[in-house]
């Protein structure tokens, strides 16, 4: 059961209980209502205790990170940016060659 839910559970039992002691030892709808309310926030806050001494409690588990298995996709994945890289650069040395080939022509044409 989530942490949430148990607080939502036990908060509607306090209310239930509230409203019915408040029923019970109450003469004024003013009476019905605090008591109500003092018994649900006393609940509330009681569920929270309870959760977070569970928490607490629990044993914290470990997991072994496998390091050689995520070096060796980074590795490759360097290795695959890298031979990009290369290609980009030769793509844009031959645009500039071209480039100055065509201002070349431009030029040549123009005189």
């Amino acid at each position: 059961m989530l942490a949430a839910n148990f607080v939502s559970f036990f908060t509607v039992q306090g209310f239930f209980i509230g409203l019915v002691f408040g029923l019970l030892k109450s003469d004024s709808a003013d009476g019905l209502l605090t008591y109500t309310f003092l018994i649900s926030v006393f609940f509330y806050l009681f569920s929270h205790v309870i959760v977070a001494f569970y928490f607490r409690t629990l044993s914290v588990r470990t997991y072994s990170f496998a390091k050689s298995r995520h070096e060796s996709n980074l590795d490759q994945i360097v290795k695959e940016i890298n031979k990009r890289e290369k290609v980009i650069d030769t793509a844009h040395k031959i645009t500039d060659v071209a480039a100055k080939m065509n201002t070349q022509d431009e030029m040549k044409a123009a005189a």
